[in-house]
C-alpha cells in the first residue's frame, strides 16, 4: 500500500475558490492522506477533486509535480476525476507528492512551493531555489500531517494520522530599494514663474517597512542647471527665469542617495507657454497686412500664385501656436496651402477656378486672408488683404444682340437705303474689342454692310420688287481682330406697295346674261400683297340706267330683281336685240388707290328650263366646258353598257347548261334611221357639236331652228325575230363579245322578256334620251 501525502500552504487570498477537506478515508475532496494500492492498474479512477468558489463561479482542476520527479496521476480539469497514469511499486517508491489547484479563472488556489518536509525526521526547510520575501508575505501556513504504517483495526485496515499547522513568521532585512509613491511624476513652468517657485515634490518610502531609512533626495540628470531639489522633501524648484529656459520639455532623474539605479524616478517638466501672441503676416520686408499681384486672366486651375510672398507665425508655443487659415472671397476661386499651421508657415495661394479669374467681370480681385487659433479660449486671429489686378487677354468672341434679325423695306426703296442695323458687342478691352462686320450668303447680292457701324442697306443699283421677290435672307458676321468671329441671320421682307392697277382682260368686253343668272367679270392686280391687290368692282355707268346690280368682291353682274322675264326687258328697252351696255369700274384698295374700266356689252336672253342649253349657252366663251360634258356623257354610257352586260353574264353563269355561244345577225329594218355626230369645231358661234340624223345629213338644215316637240317616254324597239326548231328554242342575248343560248326550254319565255328585250330596251333607251337631250340643247340654243 503506498502513502500519497499531500501538502496544504494556506496564503491570503480574497474570494478564492477552496478545495472541500473530507478526511483521509474519503474519496473525493483535496486528496490529503489519500492511499492506493500498489497493484491498481493503470487507467482506474482513483480519486476526485472536489471544491467550490464563494461567488458561484464554475471551477476548474489541476495537478504538478516537482520538477525532474514521474508523474503517477493525471486529473480532469472539469470534473476533477483522478485517473492513474504510471505503474506503482511500494518496493521502490512509497510516497508521492502531488500539487492539487483550482481556480475560477480569476483567482487560483496554488500550494506554496517554497517549503518542503522530510517524511522520516520531519525537519522542514526552506526549498531549494525558493526564497523569502518580507515584503511579498510577511507570514506563511503550513499544514503538516503525520500518519502511521497503517494496519488492521477491529478487523478493517486502516491508517491513523494526526495534523498540525505551523505558523512561519518572516523577519525584514534591509535588502529592498525605496519606492517613489505616485508616479508618474509632472511639473509645469509658466512664463509668468520666477526662480525659486516651486515646482513639484517628489515622495519615496524605504522597501524595508519594517525597519525604514531616512530618505535623501536628489536630481542625478536633466536639469541642464535650471532646476533644484530639497534634499530631505523632494520639492523641486526653478532656479531661473522661464525665458532663459531652452527647451519646453525637461526630464529630471530623481532618486534617493546611496541606492542603486532602479530605485531612480523620472520627473517630467513641461514648459506652459502663456497665449500672448497672435498670429502675424510677414512680407518680404517684415510684418504686412497687404498683398498685391497683377496677372492675366484665366491662369491654369491648380497654378501657384507665385507673386504672392506671404509667411505666417505665431510666436506661442505649443498648441497656443496652432491656427487656421482661411481665404475668404469669392466662393471657390482660390484656394490657401497650408490650412492648419503650428507655429509658422510659407502661405500658397492656388488657383481652383479660372474660368472665375475673368477680367470682363472684374478688373481686380479682393480675398481676405485669416489666420484663427484653434484650441485657445482667446482664439487670437490676423486678416491679411490680398489683391489680385487681371490683365486682359482675347478671350471673347464678338457676340449679336440677336440670333437673327427681322427686316422690312418697302419695294422701289432708291438704291443705298437703309435695312437695319446689326450689333455685335465683344467684352475684351483695346483692339481685341473691336468688331468688324461682313456679309455673305446666296440672298446677299442687293445688299451691303457697313464694316463698322453694322448698317445693312441696299446696293446703289438695287431694285426691289416685292413682285418679283419678297423675301430675302443672309448671314452678317462679326469678327475680331484675331479672326475670332460669330455669326447671325438676317431675313429682309420687301413690303409691297400699290404700284399696279387693276387690269381687265380687255377694255371691251361681250357678254351673254340669262335672266335670273349672273355674269362674271374679272380684273387682275399684280401687286404682291393685300390690301393692294383687294379689287372692289362698281357699275360708273349703264344703258340704260337702273337695270343691273355688281357684287363689289367678286364682279358679278346681274338684273335688278324686278326683271324677271323678257317681256320686261323689252319694255324697258324697246328694242328687239336686248343688247345693254355697263361700264364697270375695278378699284384696289391700296392707298393710294388705283383704278380702271372697261365697257362691258351684255346680250339678255330668257332663261329656259332645258340644262343642257343653259349650260351649252353659259359655255359657248369655254368650249372646253362643253368638250369634257360631251366626254363624260360617252364615259358614262360605256360604263352603263359595261355594267349591265356584266350583271347578265353573271345571271347565266348560274344556269347549268350552256351552250356555245353563236352570234346572230339580225338584218335592221328599213325604217330605221342612223346616227351620225358631227363636231362643229371651229364654228364662229363655238357650238359644241350635234348628232343628225339621215335626214339631216342630206342638208336640210331648216328645221334646226324650229322648236322641239314636246318630250315624250321612249318607245321600245320591236323585238327582234326568233328562229327556232321544233326539238328547242334558242335566245338570243347580245353582250359585248358574243351571244350565249341557253337549252332551257321551259324558260325560253322569260329569257326572251329578260334577256334580249331588256338589254335592247336599256341600251335603245338611254341612246335616246341621250340624243334628245342633245337636240334640244342645240335647237334652244338657236332659238
Amino acid at each position: 500500500m503506498l502513502s500519497f501525502k499531500y501538502l496544504s500552504f494556506s496564503a491570503q487570498s480574497d474570494f478564492a475558490p477552496y478545495f472541500y477537506d473530507n478526511g483521509a478515508g474519503s474519496s473525493n475532496g483535496n486528496m490529503a492522506l489519500f492511499s492506493i494500492s500498489e497493484d491498481t492498474s493503470i487507467g482506474t479512477h482513483v480519486y476526485t477533486l472536489n471544491g467550490s468558489d464563494p461567488e458561484g463561479e464554475p471551477v476548474t482542476y489541476g495537478m504538478t509535480f516537482d520538477k525532474g520527479s514521474k508523474e503517477y496521476f493525471s486529473v480532469e480539469p472539469k470534473s476533477g476525476n483522478v485517473t492513474l497514469i504510471q505503474t506503482l511499486d511500494r518496493e521502490v517508491q512509497d510516497e508521492i507528492i502531488a500539487f492539487v489547484t483550482i481556480t475560477d479563472g480569476r483567482n487560483k488556489s496554488m500550494p506554496s512551493t517554497k517549503f518542503t518536509i522530510d517524511g522520516h525526521s520531519g525537519v522542514l526547510r526552506i526549498r531549494s531555489g525558493e526564497s523569502l520575501d518580507y515584503e511579498l508575505s510577511r507570514t506563511h501556513f503550513v499544514t503538516v500531517v503525520a500518519k502511521d504504517g497503517g494496519g488492521k483495526y477491529h478487523g478493517k485496515y486502516q491508517v491513523m494520522t494526526s495534523t498540525a499547522i505551523i505558523t512561519i513568521n518572516v523577519l525584514d532585512t534591509q535588502d529592498s530599494p525605496p519606492v517613489f509613491v505616485g508616479t508618474p511624476y509632472f511639473g509645469f513652468v509658466y512664463e509668468v514663474s520666477v526662480p525659486g517657485s516651486e515646482i513639484f515634490t517628489v515622495f519615496a518610502k524605504d522597501g524595508d517597512q519594517n525597519n525604514p531609512n531616512a530618505m535623501h533626495y536628489s536630481i542625478l540628470s536633466g536639469s541642464d542647471g535650471f532646476f533644484s531639489i530639497n534634499s530631505s522633501s523632494g520639492c523641486i524648484s526653478l532656479t531661473s527665469f522661464p525665458v532663459q529656459l531652452k527647451n519646453e520639455l525637461y526630464e529630471l532623474k530623481v532618486g534617493p542617495d546611496g541606492f542603486s539605479d532602479y530605485s531612480v524616478t523620472t520627473v517630467t517638466i513641461r514648459v506652459v507657454d502663456l497665449n500672448n501672441h497672435p498670429p502675424t503676416f510677414y512680407g518680404e520686408n517684415g510684418q504686412q497686412n497687404r498683398f498685391e499681384l497683377t496677372m492675366y486672366e484665366h491662369p491654369p486651375e491648380g497654378e501657384i500664385l507665385r507673386g504672392l510672398k506671404i509667411t505666417v507665425n505665431d510666436s506661442d508655443q505649443g498648441a497656443n501656436a496652432k491656427f487656421r487659415l482661411l481665404l475668404v472671397g469669392p466662393s471657390r476661386v482660390l484656394r490657401v496651402v497650408p490650412q492648419t499651421v503650428l507655429n509658422e508657415a510659407q502661405v500658397t495661394i492656388i488657383v481652383e477656378n479660372s474660368t472665375a479669374i475673368d477680367y470682363e467681370k472684374y478688373q481686380f480681385l479682393t480675398f481676405k486672408l485669416l489666420a484663427v487659433e484653434i484650441d485657445t479660449p482667446e482664439r487670437f486671429s490676423a486678416t491679411a488683404d490680398i489683391v489680385i489686378n487681371l490683365l486682359d487677354t482675347n478671350d471673347n468672341i464678338p457676340k449679336f444682340s440677336s440670333e437673327f434679325y427681322i427686316a422690312r423695306i418697302p419695294e422701289n426703296s432708291p438704291g443705298g437705303s437703309n435695312v437695319v442695323s446689326v450689333t455685335a458687342t465683344d467684352p475684351d478691352s483695346g483692339l481685341w474689342g473691336a468688331v468688324k462686320y461682313s456679309i455673305y450668303g446666296s440672298g446677299a447680292d442687293l445688299f451691303l454692310i457697313h464694316p463698322t457701324s453694322g448698317i445693312i442697306y441696299t446696293q446703289p443699283w438695287a431694285s426691289l420688287d416685292a413682285e418679283v421677290k419678297s423675301k430675302y435672307n443672309f448671314y452678317v458676321k462679326a469678327e475680331d481682330t484675331e479672326g475670332k468671329y460669330s455669326l447671325a441671320e438676317v431675313f429682309v421682307t420687301v413690303l409691297d406697295q400699290n404700284d399696279h392697277p387693276p387690269e381687265f382682260n380687255q377694255n371691251f368686253l361681250e357678254k351673254t346674261m340669262i335672266i335670273g343668272a349672273p355674269v362674271k367679270i374679272e380684273a387682275v392686280d399684280e401687286d404682291a400683297e393685300e390690301p393692294n391687290n383687294l379689287i372692289e368692282y362698281s357699275i360708273m355707268k349703264a344703258d340704260p340706267d337702273n337695270i343691273f346690280d355688281i357684287n363689289t368682291s367678286t364682279g358679278e353682274i346681274k338684273l335688278k330683281p324686278y326683271i324677271k322675264s323678257m317681256e320686261i326687258v323689252q319694255n324697258i328697252t324697246k328694242q328687239k336685240d336686248c343688247r345693254w351696255s355697263v361700264v364697270v369700274q375695278a378699284r384696289d384698295r391700296g392707298s393710294p388707290s388705283f383704278s380702271t374700266t372697261a365697257v362691258v356689252k351684255i346680250d339678255i336672253t330668257e332663261a329656259v328650263s332645258r340644262p343642257m342649253a343653259a349650260f351649252l349657252m353659259q359655255s359657248r366663251d369655254n368650249p372646253m366646258k362643253a368638250l369634257g360634258l360631251a366626254i363624260s356623257i360617252i364615259t358614262v354610257m360605256v360604263l352603263v353598257t359595261v355594267m349591265i352586260s356584266t350583271i347578265i353574264y353573271f345571271r347565266n353563269t348560274k344556269s347549268n347548261r350552256i351552250t356555245p355561244a353563236r352570234r346572230i345577225i339580225r338584218k335592221r329594218p328599213k325604217d330605221q334611221r342612223s346616227w351620225t355626230f358631227r363636231p362643229w369645231f371651229g364654228r364662229s358661234d363655238q357650238s359644241f357639236g350635234k348628232f343628225f340624223t339621215d335626214d339631216e345629213t342630206s342638208g336640210n338644215h331648216s328645221s334646226l331652228r324650229a322648236k322641239p316637240p314636246a318630250p315624250s317616254a321612249p318607245v321600245l324597239p320591236p323585238p327582234p325575230p326568233v328562229h327556232s326548231r321544233p326539238s328547242e328554242r334558242l335566245r338570243s342575248v347580245p353582250t359585248v363579245s358574243g351571244s350565249m343560248a341557253s337549252r332551257n326550254t321551259s324558260r325560253s319565255s322569260s329569257w326572251k322578256t329578260n334577256g334580249s328585250g331588256i338589254s335592247s330596251a336599256l341600251v335603245s333607251e338611254l341612246k335616246m334620251r341621250i340624243e334628245q337631250k342633245i337636240n334640244e340643247a342645240n335647237q334652244g340654243y338657236y332659238y
